[in-house]
């Protein structure tokens, strides 16, 4: 199946990319997305964890077909052909 995937803000330039479409096995999840786009691109890869503290918990927000994945199952979302991937960096202030 093939994943529509899009980078907001500085996850472009981080990337890279704009956007990309990569091909998965049915079935896939966020999770399994999240760990091939860091192998094909492992400058993200403290942008989808903590490296620091050991956390998977991402630092950005991931929409699936405009629906933010806590309102779906999470990293364990099952994607389907064609579905939207966007990766929005969470920015911190104080």
């Amino acid at each position: 199946m093939l994943l529509n995937i899009k980078f907001l803000g500085a996850l472009r330039h981080i990337s890279g990319k704009t956007q990309l479409t990569l091909s998965f096995n049915d079935g896939a999840s966020i999770k399994t997305v999240i760990e091939t786009i860091c192998q094909e691109f492992p400058t993200l890869k403290p942008t989808f964890s903590d490296l620091a503290l050991n956390d998977a918990r991402s630092n950005s927000l991931i929409l699936v077909n405009g629906r933010e994945i806590s309102v779906l199952d999470g990293y364990e979302t099952k994607l389907c052909d064609n579905d939207e991937i966007v990766f929005v960096p969470v920015v911190h202030g104080g």
